[in-house]
């Protein structure tokens, strides 16, 4: 069991100014003007970057591998690390200053070079597909001004730690995202902070152990700054620890500059992928001390905008029921976030596991009670599996506004946590901007992110927190229906009432008429159900006909006494009981007055016009919501629990939602309507003074 320990995570928050780096790889970027447009910048700049950041990096012992390869040229790879002091290296007697020096064979040389990397790197470089760039600025004169200038840009990791450069890359993709996907949303270094200081906050005595081993998942790892922040702050708090990085990633840019930083951090190549998590865990069988990632918002994971092959993948893994990753349910096809979330569990570990995942709001709201999403907040909350959910400020995000949540996971909840879940409304905790960067108009400052934090591990309700039990947002779905008490009669009201209800309209329908009349080509099936159609006017007239001869308004009040009536009536045109009925239907209307209608049995029958639906609480009486909230309104009214697994298709009737906002909201009182009328009267006299002086 977690026990409460918190962290004071703060030791890196001096600011970081790359402002001088970033202007520089813009400059370059200028360069390209006229044979790239803007979007594709990019193409060029995120290789050279990290083609630099790795020539930097090799510098101080480029030379001794230069003269290993030349002495033995099937000089084992990994024997090669060992005098490069990376899991990487460079054989090429080029580097980027040097090419410049010969510019007639400067494309060809610079490929000779890029070929010189370890199979590792030139895989990383191929994957953004280079070498095409590399002709193109040969072929239109752009390719020795933009070398040349990457060959003065100091990416030293001595001078540039990761920290420096994660902001670099940072800087790059949110102006290369200002045209992101839909859904895309890359996570500031302020937001990141919070997230691990949340997840450091309690629960991990275990990762000051001499040598600990501690795992850190991103399944959408993006260029990898949850990462790299997470493995600054567990190396401050216990410098002997084994801090693994693992990564999955679907942009081949982002992945790029991702494997590159963990290579250089001398993580394990083979943990950073280039995959999408919906469609394979690149990591199956590896549990996870820490899960942190952003998902992106409102992407289809099936239909017909969805990424080929990931329908077919999620349904398949699906069918594996808990043996896969989400047992729980599938969302709506239109958003995969709560299969990320589900996932994250799954790679969670057993004893130990925590993760920081954010949301927008749909994950705490959305679908009805049977739906996925419902489903999978039940099982998370029935299984104790949310531990708090923090409400950001707006304005965080580069190319998004809207309103985000960190939902906090544990499988390892301190005593005090057991079955209950936190909410915080740290919506209002954010500095501005001085310059707006895109969208992200707020910041979370130092100071925002310690408040936030000691909300979370103080567990105190205050005007910012609330605390619930798990069943607080668990309930039930009851059917509540009236007595079936209908009057009849054929009024020319009625009639027109039953022809708008369509209770004929199986039998002849002129507006479906029209349409299929209207259409250029029928199918073989829409052309029986127009024959069918016409086949059924006369009937259809016929029976309006005889209807409205018999109109008259006499009221029947039971359908005992109006059958005899109708049946009559359209005795000439039709004596089909089932149609008949139909009819009769169309022309009831609930009355109060009328004879409470029972089956064979006795039982009373319950009009299903009058059908509504209540969600109750799990841990409240039916009979006493009925009571406070639906018998004083409606005294004959009953409820129904129409619940039903043993069925081949389950009725299900127990969900779950998490309205947030609701369990914040304050009550405004609104504005005295004297005090309104006093402005009404200013404003109109004001108005009456410019308009007089206007035409004076």
């Amino acid at each position: 069991m977690a026990e409460k320990q918190t962290i004071d995570a703060m030791w890196d928050d001096s600011p970081v100014d790359v402002s001088t780096e970033v202007n520089f790889i813009w400059s370059i970027a200028n360069k390209l003007r006229g044979t790239y447009q803007s979007d594709k910048y990019k193409d060029v700049i995120i290789p050279m970057v990290i083609i630099r950041r790795f020539e930097c990096a090799l510098a101080p012992t480029k030379q001794k591998v230069v003269d290993q390869f030349r002495a033995n040229p099937a000089y084992p790879a990994k024997a090669m690390y060992r005098v490069s002091g990376y899991q990487f290296y460079n054989t090429s007697e080029f580097d980027l200053a040097e090419l410049v020096n010969d510019a007639d064979y400067l494309a060809a040389n610079f490929k000779s070079y890029i070929q010189g990397f370890s199979a590792n790197i030139q895989d990383i470089i191929k994957s953004l597909d280079f070498d095409k760039q590399i002709d193109k600025m040969d072929k239109n004169n752009r390719l020795l001004s933009v070398v040349k200038a990457f060959s003065e840009l100091d990416l030293n990791p001595v001078t540039i730690d990761n920290v420096k450069m994660g902001y670099i890359f940072e800087d790059l993709i949110r102006r290369f995202s200002e045209n992101a996907e839909a859904g895309d949303h890359y996570t500031g270094r302020d937001i990141i902070k919070l997230m691990v200081n949340i997840l450091l906050a309690e629960g991990c005595d275990d990762i000051f152990d001499d040598g600990k081993v501690i795992t850190v998942l991103d399944q959408a790892c993006g260029t990898g700054g949850m990462l790299s922040t997470s493995y600054n702050f567990i190396k401050r708090y216990n410098p002997s620890a084994d801090v693994r990085l693992f990564g999955q990633e679907i942009n081949p840019e982002s992945y790029a500059i991702c494997l590159a930083e963990m290579m250089i951090k001398g993580q394990n190549a083979e943990n950073i992928c280039y995959q999408d998590t919906m469609k394979a865990d690149r990591f199956k069988g590896t549990k996870m001390r820490f899960v942190i990632e952003n998902p992106p918002f409102g992407t289809p994971w099936g239909g017909k905008d969805a990424a080929e092959g990931v329908e077919q993948a999620v349904n398949d893994e699906y069918a594996k029921g808990f043996d896969g990753r989400w047992g729980a349910g599938l969302p709506g096809s239109g958003d995969m976030q709560m299969l990320f979330l589900q996932s994250a569990i799954d790679k969670m570990d057993d004893n130990f596991g925590r993760a920081a995942i954010i949301e927008n709001g749909s994950p705490l709201f959305s679908g009805g009670t049977a739906s996925g999403e419902s489903q999978v907040r039940r099982w998370m909350l029935e299984n104790d599996l949310i531990e708090a959910i923090i409400a950001l400020p707006t304005d965080l995000f580069y190319n998004t506004g809207i309103a985000t949540y960190i939902w906090v996971l544990s499988k390892n909840k301190r005593r005090e946590r057991k079955g209950k879940i936190q909410l915080i409304d740290a919506s209002g905790f954010y500095g501005k901007l001085r310059k707006a960067l895109g969208n992200k108009k707020n910041e979370i400052s130092s100071g925002n992110r310690t408040q936030i934090t000691k909300l979370y591990a103080d567990f105190a309700e205050n005007e910012y927190c609330k605390i619930y039990k798990n069943e607080e947002f668990i309930y039930r779905e009851y059917t509540v229906m009236q007595p079936l008490q209908r009057s009849y009669a054929i009024t020319e009201d009625r009639i027109e009432a039953m022809l708008s209800k369509g209770s004929l309209s199986s039998l002849y329908d002129q507006a479906k008429v029209d349409e299929l009349e209207n259409m250029e080509e029928l199918s073989g099936k829409d052309l029986k159900k127009l024959e069918a159609y016409q086949n059924n006017q006369p009937l259809y007239e016929a029976i309006i006909a005889a209807m409205q001869a018999a109109i008259s308004e006499q009221v029947y009040d039971s359908p005992k006494a109006f059958m005899p009536v109708l049946t009559k009536v359209l005795a000439n045109a039709t004596a089909d009981k089932k149609l008949l009925d139909k009819v009769a239907d169309g022309l009831s209307v609930m009355d109060k007055d009328a004879e409470i209608q029972k089956d064979k049995k006795g039982n009373i029958l319950y009009d299903k016009e009058t059908k509504d639906t209540e969600l109750v609480k799990w841990e409240e009486s039916i009979d006493d919501y009925m009571t406070r909230e639906v018998l004083p309104h409606v005294p004959d009214a009953k409820a129904f629990f129409e619940e039903d697994l043993g069925k081949k298709k389950p009725v299900i009737k127990t969900g779950a939602e998490i309205p947030f906002t609701r369990y914040f909201y304050k009550y405004q009182q609104p504005t005295p309507s004297e005090e309104l009328e006093v402005k009404f009267m200013d404003l109109e006299l004001s108005v009456s003074e410019r308009v007089s002086k206007l035409f004076e």
